[in-house]
């Protein structure tokens, strides 16, 4: 598969968000869409509060079903997870999720220095599984309401996405919720404003370290139809993709490690084609560890 321009992604990502947040009256009526369209779930992480929303988020959706009194299970959701998962894994987080790309555009802005990767990296990205099985799954099934009725945990206290897309711009529109938010709201907002903060230092900490969804794409990364491949002949051992490569991983070494968002960098990077990917059946071709004179970059 040939390179991607280096503004491809970006385009991709602009026009996604764009599109699934296309009832622009939403943001001056301070409304909420509800038509048909909002009974299906986008792949990304877009709140179904967020005025302009057309879709609803898989997270919130999977939290009111489990939280509901009448059912546990939705047929539905389990299919809409396994067919994005196996087909696309991560390359939604990539190039489908709006909120990820606030997250991009935001790391963008120049600081004295950047944090690439510190001691608790890697063991803190196991936090966001953490948070899918207690918050999105455990509370809203078995912390019930006198009527059965779960609360959407991770939505309710934890999901900046939901305050930034959907709190901020109902408040701010609606001069009732502007005299109710108490504090909720202002603790939903101040790790807004720390994720923002971090955002700016660390590349998409959200993903890497909180959300649940990009935790069920990354059990799909090495088993989906969409991966990366690493032709081991070619393959010189520069490490120039490791170095390029945003979640510090390294794509020879951990080809499509759960932390790959499948941006392309590493495509890009590499002097002698030897990362590609596309949709492919199969194993393909893939490198767990390189010869020894290619790891010694020889």
């Amino acid at each position: 598969m040939a390179k991607w321009p280096l503004n491809f992604r970006k385009t991709v990502q602009s026009a996604w968000t764009v599109l699934t947040n296309g009832y622009i009256i939403g943001f001056f009526q301070g409304k909420i869409y509800n038509g048909k369209l909002k009974s299906l779930c986008v792949p990304g992480l877009n709140c179904y509060s967020c005025p302009g929303s057309l879709g609803s988020c898989p997270i919130g959706s999977l939290q009111a079903v489990l939280g509901s009194a009448k059912y546990k299970f939705s047929f539905y959701l389990l299919g809409f997870f396994l067919l994005v998962g196996t087909v696309l894994g991560r390359l939604v987080c990539g190039f489908l999720c709006p909120f990820g790309l606030i997250q991009e555009l935001l790391y963008k802005i120049p600081f004295v220095k950047k944090v690439q990767t510190f001691r608790l990296d890697r063991p803190l990205r196991w936090l966001k599984y953490v948070i899918l099985l207690v918050f999105v799954i455990l509370l809203p099934l078995f912390v019930v309401d006198a009527a059965g009725t779960g609360s959407p945990a991770f939505c309710k206290w934890i999901c900046p996405a939901g305050t930034l897309e959907g709190g901020i711009p109902l408040v701010s529109a609606n001069s009732a919720l502007q005299a109710v938010v108490g504090f909720l709201f202002q603790w939903k907002l101040a790790i807004l404003i720390v994720t923002i903060l971090l955002s700016i230092l660390i590349y998409r900490p959200f993903c890497k370290y909180i959300c649940p969804l990009g935790a069920i794409y990354a059990l799909f990364n090495r088993v989906s139809v969409y991966r990366y491949h690493v032709d081991i002949q070619k393959c010189i051992g520069c490490k120039k993709c490791e170095s390029a490569c945003p979640m510090q991983i390294s794509p020879v070494r951990e080809t499509n490690h759960g932390e790959c968002i499948r941006c392309g960098g590493c495509k890009t990077i590499c002097p002698t084609g030897a990362i590609t990917s596309g949709f492919i059946l199969g194993k393909g071709i893939k490198s767990e560890k390189l010869p020894e004179k290619q790891e010694k970059g020889s």
